[in-house]
């Protein structure tokens, strides 16, 4: 084309560019009937919430916090539980109470008044009600001093079937109990008193997860909050996807509540503490992807529900494949043999359902019905603008192209050296005392209890077997290290002074009470009883040994069962999903790769610090697990919102130039809710115990790894690298590469 001819050509396409935007800037009027829709959804909404409202309030009502409880009947701790139960029937939840201190006459009289008030004492908010109206039958409160005489032993026996009963004001029994005889203890004169055993490590246990309801929820909300107002930068638009977020964590609240409720569910407030950060993390995921979609669409589009309409179309795909892999990698935890694993898989899953419905019908009607305006102040025009198209999200996908290569090699090496790390991470489980970041008052009693009386007492091991070979268990019971006495229950009343009565015999068996030198949940007494079981084998294979410990040892036998069973099984089912979301086979096998070895380098970091940083004592049995499932799961989301937007660019522009506009368009709004998500599960630190503690860590670094790193340099380097194939065996494989 001449010089000359330039100008004009450029005259008439300036005058035809002009003529269409005339054509754009005419006004669209609003379809009445659209805006009455989006009304509707959002009142029939905030109709549900006012029924869903009142049985989320309730939710703690349903928990179940007893390690017990959650084995199943095949373990042999249980086996010895239930056969118990014919030998005695007590049912007591034992509280000890130890007094230290100069035990003069004086003060000796002191600890006896307190023993003897304990059961008349009125109990905190009980409207009432007494101590003994939740202990035992017939049950008597009275020191018992140590050998050493430095300390004395109160025991409480509190009823286990009494205890199920809350008290008038809704509230569980148990932690008004011990907080009562806790708050008589200090004030008695001269005299240490701490509550401990059984009963006062639940009953600090039922404070740390009551803090769910208020502290847990409170800190998430503000959280998130303070992130989107610092994304949006608009002082109106971060209510609607945080509110969307709490009817979403509200509704699926009072659906677990009514399965909790009904026992077709377990309910722990592990499980429950899960379920808050999980679902507001989630669902504000969701509505950051929706929205950035949204302002995307209104720059090319003029009416406001044309852009909403395009906007879901697609970000559903994604949302739903997102869902489904978390869910159904939540789901696989019914696989487990535990209860408190298996208590987590529904209720998350129906958390995550409950987030995507409500972000993909409230949150779309709140946005269409506040208009553009919303987003002020910086509102999207039509105007055909892509704001995304520059910036630093820009600059990574620049330098991903030039030094693709280096900057995958870089990026592996470097997880991998962290992943090294993780082999040497301690999980090998914590003692009920471990399970706590500080020092409540239970475990500062354990301690004292450990110093002046046998470290196992008020929780002793229990073993069953024939009773014609009662006098060669007693033997290698007794002779077994780490035991220090050993007695059959016997048939009737111990008078003191007087022989004990003969054994009593139940179905030809026998049940010995066995008391471990050790504390009943540390290392050394599970080592224990993993001996007297192998030992006892050579007596009879019919011998079993439960109680505490035993329970503990189960515990930990089947998490390493379910390590073994279900991580392959979650792996194998999101590949499938990821295979049906991409129409491929290699990227679902790439994607799945880069996210185990980013959870492989997350476990590495934190054993560091754990270990160096927080100076925690270990790690939880189910720890491995519950951080394979939520980072797998969850990480794998990031993957799958990139890697359909790579998939819908590179039928476009093909595989390489399709993976640059993808991570420069999503590059914003992933990070932005990994951040979100980071954030949330970081929340759960605000809670007193390690086991929380430590998966919010590793939950809030490893989505961090994941979306700077992994999502950001490695995967696309590596789609680069492989270039079309990486859609075999679609149609989309023989496309530009």
């Amino acid at each position: 084309m001449s010089p000359a001819a330039k100008p004009k050509h450029s005259k008439k396409a300036i005058k035809k560019k002009t003529a269409q935007s005339k054509v754009k800037v005419k006004k669209v009027k609003t379809p009445k009937k659209f805006t009455f829709l989006a009304a509707v959804v959002v009142l029939i909404w905030l109709s549900v919430t006012g029924v869903a409202g009142p049985l989320f309030g309730k939710l703690s009502e349903v928990q179940e916090n007893d390690n017990s409880a959650f084995l199943p009947t095949t373990a042999e701790s249980s086996q010895v539980s239930e056969l118990a139960r014919q030998f005695t029937s007590s049912d007591s939840l034992p509280a000890l109470v130890v007094v230290t201190g100069d035990l003069t006459k004086e003060n000796l009289a002191r600890a006896n008044e307190y023993a003897a008030e304990i059961g008349g004492l009125k109990i905190v908010d009980g409207d009432g009600k007494l101590v003994s109206d939740y202990l035992v039958n017939g049950a008597k409160s009275f020191p018992i001093p140590s050998e050493d005489g430095k300390a004395l032993l109160i025991n409480v026996d509190i009823s286990n079937k009494k205890i199920v009963t809350p008290l008038p004001n809704g509230e569980p029994a148990l932690p008004a109990i011990v907080e009562t005889l806790r708050e008589a203890a200090a004030e008695v004169e001269e005299l240490q008193i701490n509550v401990t055993g059984a009963g006062g490590i639940l009953a600090d246990l039922f404070g740390a997860f009551g803090s769910i309801d208020s502290t847990l929820l409170t800190a998430t909300l503000i959280v998130v909050a303070l992130i989107l107002i610092i994304v949006y930068r608009s002082p109106l638009l971060w209510i609607f996807p945080l509110l969307s977020a709490v009817i979403a964590l509200t509704l699926s609240g009072s659906v677990v509540y009514l399965l909790a409720k009904e026992e077709i569910i377990t309910l722990n407030g592990q499980a429950q503490g899960i379920l808050s950060v999980l679902v507001i993390g989630a669902a504000t995921d969701y509505g950051l992807l929706l929205i950035a979609r949204y302002r995307e669409e209104l720059h090319l589009v003029e009416s406001r529900f044309t852009a909403m309409r395009k906007a879901l179309r697609g970000v559903f795909e994604p949302i739903v494949a997102s869902g489904a892999t978390v869910s159904a990698g939540l789901l696989v935890l019914l696989l487990s043999e535990l209860d408190a694993n298996r208590s987590l898989g529904p209720v998350g899953a129906i958390g995550v359902i409950g987030a995507i419905i409500t972000m993909l019908t409230l949150l779309p009607a709140f946005l269409v019905i506040f208009g553009r305006w919303i987003f002020w102040p910086r509102i999207p025009h039509f105007d055909s603008k892509d704001e995304k198209l520059s910036g630093i999200w820009s600059k990574v996908a620049k330098y991903v192209d030039k030094k693709t290569k280096r900057a995958g090699l870089i990026t592996g090496i470097a997880l991998l050296i962290f992943a090294a790390y993780g082999t040497q991470l301690d999980a090998s489980g914590l003692s009920q005392t471990e399970t706590f970041v500080g020092k409540p008052d239970s475990v500062v009693g354990q301690e004292v209890l450990g110093k002046h009386f046998p470290a196992g007492e008020g929780n002793p091991s229990f073993i069953v077997g024939p009773a014609a070979k009662t006098q060669e268990l007693l033997k290698v019971i007794n002779d077994t290290p780490g035991v220090g006495e050993a007695f059959p229950i016997p048939d009737g009343p111990v008078i003191p002074g007087q022989p004990l009565p003969n054994p009593k015999i139940v179905k030809n068996q026998v049940l010995i009470s066995a008391t471990l030198e050790y504390p009943a949940d540390s290392a050394e007494a599970k080592n224990t009883v993993i001996e007297l079981r192998k030992n006892l084998d050579s007596v009879s294979k019919d011998a079993l040994v439960g109680g505490f410990t035993a329970v503990n040892e189960d515990i930990a036998e089947a998490n390493a069962r379910d390590n073994r069973l279900i991580i392959p099984t979650v792996l194998v089912i999101i590949f499938f999903i990821l295979a049906l979301l991409l129409r491929s086979i290699v990227a679902p096998f790439m994607l799945i790769l880069t996210v185990v070895l980013s959870f492989a380098a997350t476990l590495g970091v934190s054993q560091l610090v754990f270990e160096n940083v927080f100076k925690f004592p270990g790690s939880d049995t189910s720890f491995p697990l519950f951080a394979f499932v939520f980072l797998v799961a969850l990480g794998i989301d990031y993957n799958i919102f990139l890697m359909t937007r790579v998939r819908e660019e590179s039928k476009k522009l093909g595989t390489r130039a399709g993976t640059l506009k993808a991570l420069t368009v999503t590059g914003g709004v992933i990070t932005s809710a990994g951040v979100v998500l980071a954030a949330t599960f970081a929340v759960l630190g605000v809670l007193p115990l390690v086991f929380l503690a430590q998966l919010g860590f590793a939950v809030a670094f490893g989505v961090l790894l994941d979306t700077i790193l992994v999502r950001s340099i490695l995967v696309p380097s590596l789609t680069i690298g492989i270039g079309k194939k990486i859609w075999w065996p679609s149609k989309l494989a023989k496309g530009k590469n």
